[in-house]
């Protein structure tokens, strides 16, 4: 590859690229020694910024906003509606064939290290996150803080598509007079398996597996 080649792959993606290079312990090679420190900075304080307003934001379209499992359980009390527990019960019944539960010992006994099944298993935190669509309805992901597992050698992404993409593609089609179809795949993530050894310990959302080690099968 180029030095132009690899200018513009660093421009188009610089914090893909810088993850990656860290990932396969080049950042230290002089085309990545100052560069990857700088893009990680700068991602860093994006993340920052973004957190804040996520916690600064109490409501959307005049709709309070939880931040938790239990308040929002407590508005649907206050509001004598079940909204924002259907759409909890909704989100955990599609993302429970993600996890197995290893009942063979507690959250705190794996990490001291007394179970032996699942050594070298890393400990993640998963949690819901809420939001109201244009419509009003509630809806609820359960996320998995996967970027606090150490990255694999061939790092990989599903993204969202880019707008250049989306683009390109309907010049495409008018050029060829082709007509463009599109679907949408709902959780099609939990249909890959997971390649790291990750497990967490189940909150309020996940009913009967509250407080149980879980490990993690799909990614």
């Amino acid at each position: 590859m180029t030095w132009e080649k690899l200018k513009d792959l660093k421009e188009s993606n610089p914090i893909k690229i810088a993850e990656y290079a860290v990932a396969n312990c080049i950042s230290n090679e002089p085309a990545f020694q100052w560069w990857v420190p700088q893009v990680l900075r700068r991602r860093n304080r994006i993340i920052s910024k973004v957190k804040k307003r996520y916690w600064r934001t109490t409501h959307k379209f005049g709709i309070h906003l939880p931040k938790s499992v239990s308040e929002a359980l407590e508005i649907d009390r206050i509001t004598g509606t079940d909204l924002w527990e259907k759409a909890i019960n909704k989100e955990m019944s599609r993302v429970n064939v993600a996890w197995e539960t290893h009942d063979g010992h507690t959250p705190e006994q794996v990490r001291a290290g007394e179970a032996p099944e699942i050594t070298g298993y890393q400990e993640i935190g998963c949690h819901p996150i809420f939001d109201v669509k244009m419509d009003f309805t509630r809806k609820v992901r359960f996320v998995a803080g996967g970027h606090t597992t150490k990255a694999p050698s061939s790092i990989t992404y599903s993204s969202v598509v880019s707008r250049d993409s989306v683009r390109l593609g309907f010049l495409i089609a008018a050029l060829n007079g082709v007509d463009i179809m599109a679907c949408d795949l709902e959780n099609a993530y939990l249909n890959a398996p997971c390649k790291e050894k990750i497990w967490f310990e189940g909150g309020a959302e996940c009913g009967e597996n509250k407080g149980k080690v879980l490990i993690v099968i799909r990614a």
